[in-house]
């Protein structure tokens, strides 16, 4: 092990150095000429041990320090110590760099690092995409030539930052951006971008889904509350009038439990976790029964109802939400459709798995609304929904139970001709297999 150097150290090296030039000055008598001479070989020795310092810092690639010898071994092998200390820090400092990188790659936040003057020091991926950012072309940009929002530059210049700022993508501005800025480091902010276009959009729903509900229960409510104030009189409710309001009431109370019942089947459906889909359901049974009960409810309407079953092909699935996406589906039809109208109903086999379809030649439907139909409480014609005891929530059922079962609504209308209401199981939840066909065929 090489020790240091010291002071003492160079002192017994000049001496030791110097005394037998001395010695040889003082026997042959010329002692300034020896020391001039002793002088200039300790300079050249300097000057080809700096040179060997200098070519090993600049140019030599080797992490071995050259070989020295007296005082420039210590000097070498501290060299070397100090570029083994700086290259281990080097290594430790990138480690928890790409760490950090990393883990802000992970994050489902987008992320800017940028200085106290606003320069931009480091993004990750999330932000080239929410915010448009270029890295590493944008490295040292003010963010704010970059984020041009009028309220994020007002924002940023406050440098008061307790509240987060919500402003538009500037990428795709239908989507809103929170914006959340702390201090990082000295000099350094970090700035955390999350898209909450999707919270806004289910808060928005909340607040339109309670106002609706409201809504709808208002009407009946009031005609209930008035009717049950005239009651307090005896002389109000005698004779055909105390019947038109006992069939009001069980009209009002009839649509308020249909509400009702709708809600409590939308969020039994919406609620549920993925089901496990191995139960057979007889969907050619539950048609014929809803075959009946459409007839039924069509009246006096004079509607030509028509189904075509394929009663031997069954499916796998929830039997509660399969039926009340193909009832929905069928009692919409006979309600909204006019009187003399023509309704026919398919359940039959495809290539890629088992198909209804609904089909009406009513009114159609105008092409801006149909993908706005499975809306909770959306409807076409809202006085014509409420003549009918429509709520609004029978599509919206319809979608959630055929998205557990992988499958989604298909709407074709026209105006003037009519609409289909389709969907179509996929294969894998086809009960049976085997097609009837073959089978008649092989049995012959």
């Amino acid at each position: 092990m090489v020790e240091r150097l010291s002071w003492k150290k160079l002192v017994w090296e000049l001496i030791l150095f110097y005394l037998p030039w001395i010695i040889l000055g003082m026997i042959f008598g010329y002692l300034p000429w020896f020391l001039l001479a002793a002088t200039w070989i300790q300079l050249i020795w300097h000057f080809h041990n700096q040179l060997k310092m200098s070519d090993w810092l600049w140019k030599d690639r080797s992490l071995t320090p050259p070989s020295g010898s007296g005082s420039w071994e210590p000097l070498f092998n501290g060299m070397y110590r100090l570029q083994q200390r700086n290259r281990r820090r080097r290594k430790e400092l990138t480690t928890l760099i790409r760490r950090f990188r990393n883990g802000a790659e992970s994050l489902p936040d987008a992320v800017v690092v940028f200085r106290s003057e606003g320069n931009i020091v480091w993004c990750n991926k999330l932000a080239q995409q929410l915010l448009g950012l270029r890295w590493p072309d944008d490295a040292g940009q003010p963010i704010s030539n970059l984020l041009r929002s009028p309220d994020f530059v007002r924002y940023l210049s406050r440098q008061s930052f307790d509240t987060p700022l919500e402003i538009t993508s500037p990428m795709n501005y239908d989507r809103t951006l929170e914006l959340r800025i702390m201090r990082y480091t000295e000099g350094e902010y970090l700035m955390a971008v999350r898209d909450v276009s999707q919270l806004k959009q289910l808060e928005g729903m909340r607040r339109n889904f309670f106002a609706n509900v409201s809504h709808e229960l208002r009407t009946p409510m009031t005609v209930l509350q008035g009717y049950l104030e005239m009651s307090s009189d005896p002389d109000m409710l005698v004779g055909p009038m105390w019947d038109r309001a006992h069939g009001v009431m069980t009209e009002q109370l009839a649509r308020m439990n249909a509400l009702v019942e709708q809600l409590l089947t939308l969020s039994k459906i919406e609620a549920a976790p993925t089901i496990e889909l191995e139960d057979e359901v007889d969907v050619p049974a539950m048609l014929d029964i809803l075959e009946k009960e459409a007839v039924s409810l069509s009246g006096d309407k004079n509607q030509q109802i028509s189904f075509d079953v394929d009663h031997s092909l069954k499916v796998l699935g929830d039997d509660d939400q399969l039926r009340s996406a193909i009832s929905n589906l069928v009692y919409n039809a006979v309600k909204h459709t006019p009187a003399d109208a023509d309704i026919s109903v398919r359940w039959y086999r495809v290539a890629n798995g088992a198909r209804l379809e609904v089909t009406d030649s009513g009114e159609g439907i105008a092409a801006q609304h149909i993908h706005r139909l499975t809306e909770r409480f959306y409807r076409v014609d809202k006085a014509r929904s409420r003549e009918t005891g429509g709520s609004g929530l029978g599509l919206a059922i319809v979608k959630h139970a055929l998205s557990h079962h992988d499958s989604h609504l298909e709407i074709e209308s026209e105006l003037e001709k009519g609409s289909i209401f389709s969907f179509t199981l996929p294969s894998r939840l086809v009960a049976d297999k085997t097609n009837p066909t073959e089978l008649t065929h092989d049995i012959i």
